[in-house]
């Protein structure tokens, strides 16, 4: 179930097509180029357990670089392209990455890494080599098509927000198998939602998000067609259903809402009749939403709720999901615990925080005390996120964990621009929230006590923006500033992000 067996069987099928561009890479030329990769990392002494990582916006090179490592047995690490150079430089040198590769456009995040990152040892560049980098093609081109001599499954390690600190990367035990027999996510694609290689698999997200990374390589395990927008636009996704006779996908809610919104006559255009499921996740999808959904698209709607941390899967299909409103599923490779703030267990329909009694192993990197704050006396393991169970089992979400914020499905972790802008001069005291966005879910939203309440005006707002943007991604960043002349704190200096939030979620059912 990899690359290698699929060029023997079909080389000349597509593994996947780019959207915009057109580019078709079969399963034979992706096999030779991952195996072009893997022999170059194997020539610059990468083992089994190193790391790579990789910043890239949705390109064809995408999983050519991933297989390369999944097939050397080492630990890879997408990072998103729309981080600034400071946060990738923080996930290079936390991840302890000894080769780091970027494409043309993100060249500005390669500048000085060489010498920042004490692991890193080579840079490549997808695209024209600029600065210290040099050229992935010609580096990969170079090296002998032929599979390397041990071939040991890898993993990736991506990054999640938390709730204090900066992210951390989510490291699972590298498997024990050679590579091509281990199943992972594959096994679960094929028995539960139908995967096969007549699939058709349309990824509309950015891949270096966990999902949509894990869903592409493992619909790829299968031999199907994936076919990947470049970025995603609510009337392309449509037409490529329709041209391609796409059977699976996966979205956001906000993909959802985005559709819904378009004219009738532009969504009864295009035939989507080859959709056989339509997964969601990553973000609470509102009722109404999924509600419209299924109306349109029938019941091939399909969620789940789980992690990057891989510690428990839960799900919900359609038929189920109008039978229970509301919930995302039973769990499926875990048992699911509700526990108080004292780590007791509740009963049914009793609030508290999730956690999951399953066999997965994963830690933070670098952080014990993360790793040791998301377990329970018993050893099982939580994302953080707060819900309860019905008396059949049927799990629902009420809030999420701490202060977390998702925006069309993108976590944002508050602190780093709390930390920003604590900074500024004119600002005594911050608070980052989430509060409600039609579109997206949630957009960021920063409440700012000024030094000066006299200074608090649109062009402080513009300002402070702007500041916030000049190190974080914009997506991190507020999209408007409310002034205060106090936040409210207890005198142990706890903010009370809860009251703040209230006045903004007031009338809403729900506070995600």
């Amino acid at each position: 179930m990899y690359p290698g067996q699929h060029a023997k069987t079909f080389p000349q099928k597509p593994a996947y097509i780019m959207a915009d561009s057109g580019e078709v890479v079969t399963y034979g030329e992706l096999n030779e180029r991952s195996n072009q990769g893997a022999q170059l990392f194997h020539s610059l002494g990468l083992r089994r357990g190193d790391h790579i990582a990789f910043c890239l916006e949705n390109d064809a090179r995408f999983f050519e670089i991933c297989w390369a490592a999944q097939r050397s047995g080492l630990y890879f690490t997408a990072i998103s392209s729309r981080l600034t150079p400071p946060e990738v430089e923080y996930i290079v040198k936390d991840c302890g990455a000894r080769i780091f590769i970027a494409s043309e456009a993100k060249a500005d995040v390669t500048e000085g890494l060489l010498e920042s990152a004490p692991a890193l040892e080579a840079l490549f560049m997808v695209g024209t080599p600029l600065g210290d980098a040099d050229s992935w093609a010609e580096a990969t081109s170079a090296q002998p098509a032929m599979a390397l001599a041990e071939e040991w499954e890898g993993a990736q390690m991506l990054y999640s927000s938390g709730t204090t600190g900066r992210p951390k990367g989510v490291k699972h035990p590298l498997p024990a198998e050679r590579a091509g027999e281990f199943p992972g996510m594959a096994g679960l694609i094929a028995g539960v939602y139908g995967g096969s290689p007549d699939s058709v698999y349309l990824s509309p997200a950015p891949l270096y998000h966990a999902a949509p990374l894990a869903f592409n390589l493992n619909f790829q395990r299968l031999g199907a067609t994936c076919i990947v927008m470049e970025h995603f636009d609510p009337i392309r996704a449509l037409q490529l259903i329709d041209s391609h006779r796409v059977t699976h996908s996966q979205w956001v809610p906000t993909m959802f809402v985005r559709m819904l919104k378009l004219p009738e006559e532009e969504r009864a255009r295009h035939d989507l009749s080859s959709l056989e499921v339509a997964i969601h996740a990553a973000a609470p999808c509102p009722i109404p939403v999924k509600e419209a959904m299924i109306d349109w698209w029938g019941q091939v709607l399909h969620e789940y709720y789980a992690g990057t941390e891989g510690n428990g899967f839960v799900m919900i299909n359609s038929e189920e999901w109008l039978a229970h409103r509301g919930s995302v599923g039973r769990s499926a490779n875990a048992e699911v615990h509700i526990l108080d703030d004292e780590g007791q267990e509740l009963a049914a329909r009793e609030i508290g925080t999730i956690y999951f009694e399953s066999d997965v192993e994963f830690e933070y990197h670098n952080a014990p005390e993360k790793t040791a704050g998301a377990t329970s006396a018993e050893g099982w393991t939580t994302l953080g996120d707060v819900g309860y169970l019905d008396e059949e089992g049927w799990l629902y979400l009420t809030d999420r964990k701490a202060h977390m914020i998702i925006s069309g499905g993108v976590n944002i972790y508050p602190q780093e621009a709390e930390n920003r802008l604590i900074t500024h001069p004119k600002v005594q005291d911050v608070a980052v929230i989430g509060i409600p966005n039609d579109d997206f879910g949630e957009e960021v939203k920063a409440v700012v006590q000024p030094l000066r309440m006299e200074d608090a005006n649109p062009d402080l707002e513009r300002e402070l923006i702007e500041y916030c943007r000049e190190m974080l991604a914009p997506i991190k960043c507020p999209r408007s500033v409310d002034f205060e002349a106090e936040l409210p704190r207890h005198p142990t200096g706890k903010l009370y992000k809860r009251l703040l939030k209230d006045r903004y979620w007031a009338g809403h059912e729900s506070r995600i």
